[in-house]
């Protein structure tokens, strides 16, 4: 070897050395959460010292934070090479959407097995670096928005970036679950039902509530059982700190108790979760239920479709929990937890196949993940929104996304 070969080899080392740290690292905080993986896991991956890793990142959440931005910074360096025309033709600005839903489709399956961290681990980013984070996925979506305005000069700004959202959002999806599919075909899948978001969905999305909180949701009065009060006050702890950041003296003191009153009624923070879990099993698993049971097919999915739409609207903080915080239970408890998931997805699919008899099963079921993605992120965008107004305009989207 060359004295110029072995010294540039010495040289590349230290970064090839950061990225691949980088890339385990991804994948570790995307399995197991924040709060599960330690430095000596991701030095284990790569097959590292612990000394070695602590030469490239001071401390776990450092490495955490780079790993974030890295991920979204990947997604925008997809786009850079997309052209825009400054004054584009429909014709035009249909390709240049197609280009930039490929760039971002074509790098988020390349990285499937760590995107997710977005979802739910970026709420343990400190409030600047969530805020750089927001930026950059702002200026994602109107790379998007901007030529989607040319073909969709009916809706006004905000309703094109809440559709962009939605669109990145289909995509995304797929970093949620495993269900196998061919590169080519799953870039096609996607492109094409984010596409169909942002040329079809429906017209300006509902405006933010004068008073700045939206409607309360039905039928959210206080429950009266002491039991029942905690659990929605560790439901709503869970969703907004993290079940790991959630302390049982937050939870006992919202409803008025010491931390020893809430071992009264529950044996701990893992109880409470558990208990937050089934119960929205049990409300999801009786809206597929009542579905199933009706004979027209368009009215079946129209009500399965209201039920999920009016839980992630109204119930949002449990819809939150049991998606984000599954993974926090014990192993048993989250087997069982995620066959009911698998087995809500499966109802879904035999109903929108009843609608799309020429479709594959595997490919409704990348639709049925990509509409329940759309669903949780819209009603997290229009949470100031009134919720009857919201509801509709969400339910219009995921049939968009559907094809239905």
């Amino acid at each position: 070897m060359s004295e110029a070969r072995a010294a540039d080899q010495v040289r590349r080392r230290p970064r090839d050395r950061r990225q691949s740290i980088e890339a385990a690292a991804a994948v570790a905080f995307a399995e197991r959460g924040y709060h599960r993986v330690a430095m000596q896991d991701v030095a284990d991956a790569v097959g590292i010292t612990a000394a070695a890793l602590y030469r490239h990142f001071d401390n776990k959440y450092e490495l955490f934070r780079e790993v974030a931005m890295d991920l979204v910074a990947r997604l925008t360096d997809a786009t850079a090479s997309v052209g825009s025309a400054a004054d584009p033709t429909p014709a035009a600005a249909r390709a240049e959407l197609g280009a930039v839903l490929d760039a971002v489709s074509g790098e988020t399956v390349a990285m499937r097995s760590s995107g997710n961290i977005y979802r739910w681990e970026s709420r343990y980013l400190r409030p600047d670096d969530r805020r750089a984070l927001a930026a950059e996925f702002t200026a994602l979506r109107r790379r998007l928005a901007e030529p989607a305005a040319t073909l969709r000069p009916d809706l006004d700004p905000a309703t094109l970036d809440l559709v962009a959202l939605a669109a990145l959002s289909v995509i995304a999806s797929v970093t949620a679950h495993r269900t196998p599919m061919s590169v080519g075909s799953l870039q096609e899948l996607l492109r094409e039902a984010a596409l169909r978001v942002l040329t079809d969905a429906p017209g300006d999305a509902p405006p933010a509530s004068s008073s700045g909180d939206g409607e309360a949701p039905e039928g959210a009065a206080a429950p009266s059982r002491r039991r029942d009060q905690l659990a929605q006050a560790g439901i709503a702890a869970f969703a907004r700190s993290g079940y790991h950041e959630a302390s049982i003296e937050e939870i006992a003191a919202a409803v008025g108790l010491t931390p020893s009153g809430v071992y009264r009624h529950f044996s701990g923070k893992s109880e409470i979760l558990r208990t937050a879990c089934e119960r929205a099993a049990a409300t999801l698993d009786a809206a597929a239920e009542d579905a199933l049971g009706r004979s027209e097919p368009r009215e079946a999915l129209h009500s399965l479709e209201a039920a999920y739409v009016r839980f992630a609207v109204e119930d949002r903080d449990l819809m939150d929990v049991y998606t984000a915080d599954v993974g926090a239970l014990d192993a048993e408890d989250q087997r069982r937890l995620r066959r009911l998931q698998r087995a809500h997805v499966d109802d879904w699919v035999e109903l929108l196949g009843r609608l799309r008899p020429g479709s594959e099963p595997r490919e409704l079921r990348f639709l049925v993940h990509a509409g329940f993605n759309v669903v949780a992120d819209l009603s997290v965008a229009l949470r100031r929104s009134p919720a009857p107004e919201a509801k509709r305009w969400i339910g219009a989207v995921l049939e968009t996304v559907l094809g239905v």
